[in-house]
């Protein structure tokens, strides 16, 4: 893995999933890594009360856990509790990074919080508006927000990347319309950004991991890590699932990357950046969704 010693990172959006992986994989490389989000020993995020594994309300991951995975794999984790979608949190957690480092290189825009909102299976004129605005309230302007107080910190070095995590890296439908809508805005968030930032040598740019194996598709499975294949016997698909660390150690090797300008402004996968920079999964494989996809889902 490349050494990415001295380089200060945020991932907003750190509790749990994808953010959590990136956040761990930063620190492997030896980053020092701000891990936000809502979810905290002492105070929980408020999703919607429900016996899912996929409500908020209910799980129990928080940031400070994050941020000891990051320490334990290598790094530096300091945890703050932030609510993206409101301006002033966002605020005052780049005032103290800017206080307390002096500096910032990598921002991770990871915050999501739409699991709960996504009415599978339902046309969109029979979808919940107020959740289908909400879902672009957390996963879309909580993105807007952050970067908007964390690109003058690059600026001022001339140097930084930030990254959009989606669903995808294609046009192709994403089977709801304000779950469509979300994961393609920020895809459109990195190049738009980048055409803006180019002139200031800030590099921002999209990734999507594949079929994510998180804490919470693992328990909607009834299965662990120890023996996640056993959740194929549910889904066939599960058997092409990545780990969170998968991406975030494609973010760790983008972020190592002295020719990350070219990339700005495109978006990318966890499995063609395996290609294209040699590592593996933290299981030692090298899953492609892409190519599994292409085989076996899109000609169902």
């Amino acid at each position: 893995m490349p050494s990415l010693k001295g380089k200060v990172a945020v991932v907003a959006g750190a509790t749990r999933g994808a953010g959590r992986g990136i956040a761990c994989m930063l620190g492997e490389a030896g980053a020092t890594v701000y891990c936000t989000g809502r979810s905290t020993r002492a105070m929980r995020s408020h999703g919607r009360k429900s016996d899912s594994p996929f409500d908020l309300e209910h799980r129990p991951e928080t940031i400070e856990q994050t941020a000891e995975l990051v320490d334990r794999y290598g790094g530096v984790g300091i945890s703050v509790r932030v609510d993206h979608t409101v301006e002033e949190q966002v605020k005052v957690l780049f005032a103290q990074v800017t206080a307390e480092q002096g500096r910032l290189d990598i921002l991770v825009n990871d915050v999501w919080g739409g699991d709960e909102l996504t009415e599978w299976g339902k046309p969109f004129w029979k979808l919940s508006l107020s959740q289908g605005w909400l879902m672009q309230e957390r996963a879309v302007r909580s993105h807007i927000i952050t970067s908007r107080y964390a690109v003058p910190l690059m600026i001022e070095r001339r140097q930084g990347l930030i990254v959009e995590i989606t669903d995808g890296d294609n046009d192709r439908y994403r089977g709801n319309l304000f779950y469509d809508l979300a994961k393609l805005s920020v895809i459109r968030l990195a190049y738009a950004m980048a055409e803006e930032l180019r002139s200031h040598n800030v590099t921002a740019l999209a990734v999507t991991p594949g079929f994510l194996r998180s804490e919470a598709m693992l328990e909607h499975f009834g299965v662990t890590e120890s023996n996640w294949q056993d959740g194929a016997k549910r889904d066939p698909h599960f058997i092409a699932s990545e780990t969170p660390f998968y991406i975030g150690r494609a973010i760790a090797a983008l972020s190592a990357d002295s020719n990350i300008m070219q990339k700005s402004g495109r978006v990318f996968s966890s499995w063609d950046l395996a290609q294209e920079y040699g590592f593996t999964d933290i299981d030692g494989r090298q899953p492609n969704w892409g190519k599994y996809f292409a085989e076996n889902v899109a000609i169902e």
